[in-house]
């Protein structure tokens, strides 16, 4: 008898992701609550580089399946303005069980602006659901 792979046994480190953007008004530190000067807000730069994770690795999983973000140790080194395209890329670097590893860099036209390393595990969507369903009021 034949066994199917499941899709998740095809990852494998090396694998990358992008996710880009064009910093608006609405992504700069000032507009999320980050701080008082008008450049990309860090948490902006967060959402991109788990953009460029689930990039990464959503399309290969099982059908059902899902990436949550569990942990992300992350640097902010440059600022960039408005206006400006800022591209993150996410390279899979640690497979264990559920648990991948992510090292994520964002740069914007000039230089690197950000890297983090990233951590996001695969759940069964459904299952997840439920679990937090169950949470609400």
């Amino acid at each position: 008898m034949e066994q199917t792979r499941s899709p998740i046994r095809d990852l494998e480190p090396g694998l990358e992701g992008r996710a880009t953007v064009v910093v608006t008004e609405e992504q700069t530190a000032p507009a999320v609550g980050s701080g008082t000067i008008t450049v990309y807000a860090t948490p902006s730069m967060v959402a991109l580089m788990e953009q460029a994770a689930v990039d990464c690795v959503e399309h290969r999983l099982a059908p059902g399946e899902a990436t949550l973000g569990v942990h992300l140790d992350v640097s902010h080194t440059a600022a960039t303005p408005p206006g400006v395209a800022v591209e993150a890329t996410a390279t899979l670097t640690a497979i264990d069980g559920r648990k991948l590893v992510f090292s994520i860099v964002a740069r914007d036209a000039v230089e690197p602006i950000g890297k983090a390393t990233h951590t996001r595990i695969v759940v069964d969507a459904e299952r997840f659901k439920a679990k937090l369903a169950a949470k609400s009021p």
